[in-house]
């Protein structure tokens, strides 16, 4: 059996969270991207450490599969047969090195290849293809496990691939993370992570996610294709901006 809420967290602070989660999901389901990088950064300030990656990745792949699963006409299946080895592969090798990596240095690699994504040239077709594909779900994938904050750049490299069409985007992007989130249930469970004291808050957050998704995405269809393209680039900006700041402050 599971409590329907943790028992050693105070009611107010579920509370939060789980209204968190309708909100970031919302945010993510009509800009794009920047959610879960929000509700990682609420949680890391009302959580004990050890559960915050554990459970914001259960949480976001409840959410993730929710978007995949309402934008489903939107997916492409080759994408998701070649980031699936990636990410199973990146979590794999991840496990084997649970220990903790230069946070701060992880930090401003991940912004400077966001920040290019979003306002350097296209990517060439190669880094673009099946095997540009699989290298980013493994490096992304096995990064995932220590920062925890490697979102924007799927969506950075997502965008690039559909060239920012919206929902296509969208649907990918939720489809990409729900593999990647996958395997840390695998991995963290292995490392003795008890899923179960946590099953009954995750489970009211991903119903929360749920409802925000779909409120987000009424408001994506009103969304022009460069209102979109340009709240993207922006939001993910921003994001990478947070991560620079974070890095420089952790040198």
């Amino acid at each position: 059996m599971f409590n329907l809420l943790p028992p050693d967290l105070e009611l107010s602070i579920s509370l939060l969270l789980i209204a968190c989660a309708g909100l970031t999901s919302a945010i993510t389901a009509s800009v794009g991207v920047g959610g879960g990088v929000l509700l990682l950064a609420v949680m890391a300030l009302v959580l004990p450490p050890a559960a915050i990656i554990p459970v914001h990745g259960m949480v976001q792949l409840g959410s993730n599969l929710n978007r995949a699963l309402m934008t489903l006409r939107d997916l492409d299946p080759k994408l998701l047969w070649v980031f699936a080895p990636g990410a199973f592969l990146g979590a794999w090798l991840g496990s084997l090195f649970l220990v903790q990596l230069p946070m701060a240095l992880l930090q401003l690699i991940i912004a400077v290849f966001i920040l290019y994504l979003c306002w350097g040239p296209k990517l060439p077709a190669l880094a673009l293809g099946q095997r540009g594909t699989f290298i980013a779900a493994l490096v992304t994938s096995f990064i995932s496990l220590f920062a925890g904050a490697t979102g924007p750049l799927v969506a950075a490299f997502v965008k690039q691939r559909y060239q920012g069409e919206k929902f296509r985007t969208v649907a990918n992007f939720a489809a990409a993370m729900s593999l990647q989130h996958l395997p840390k249930a695998l991995v963290f469970g292995a490392a003795g992570f008890v899923f179960i004291d946590w099953l009954g808050l995750m489970l009211w957050m991903i119903l929360a996610g749920a409802l925000g998704t779909w409120l987000g995405l009424k408001v994506l269809r009103r969304m022009s294709h460069q209102g979109f393209n340009l709240a993207f680039n922006l939001l993910l900006s921003l994001l990478a901006l947070r991560l620079i700041w974070q890095g420089l402050t952790g040198l």
